[in-house]
């Protein structure tokens, strides 16, 4: 069985880009939302095993999401990701109840699997 996913960030290039490299590896992306508001009601309704939340949005900031989506019970696995490095967050990544980080441009699904395990 594999893996559900949903997909967060603001810039669509980057969520069809993750969609087609998860997907080649295995992932099954069930859905895509471009901002944090979307993404509650999204993991709410599709049940996701795994949301990849993008920190910078436009309305909400990931951390804040994060903290929201896992902190219902039999809440999907969250692994935030940005274009910069996690040290720019120091112990938010922690706080948020996210499983870890990663940055974009190392995003791979043996990269996810390793902090969803």
């Amino acid at each position: 069985m594999s893996t559900k996913v949903l997909i967060v960030d603001d810039h669509p290039t980057f969520r069809s880009t993750a969609r087609l490299l998860l997907e080649s590896e295995g992932f099954d992306v069930v859905g895509e939302a471009p901002d944090g508001m979307s993404a509650i009601v999204a993991a709410g309704e599709l049940h996701p095993d795994l949301v990849l939340l993008d920190v910078n949005l436009p309305d909400l900031d990931g951390f804040d999401v994060a903290a929201r989506i896992t902190s219902v019970l039999g809440a999907p696995a969250v692994v935030l990701t940005s274009s910069r490095d996690s040290s720019d967050f120091g112990p938010l990544v922690h706080r948020s109840g996210a499983r870890g980080f990663i940055p974009k441009g190392e995003l791979s699904g043996a990269a996810l699997a390793e902090l969803i395990r």
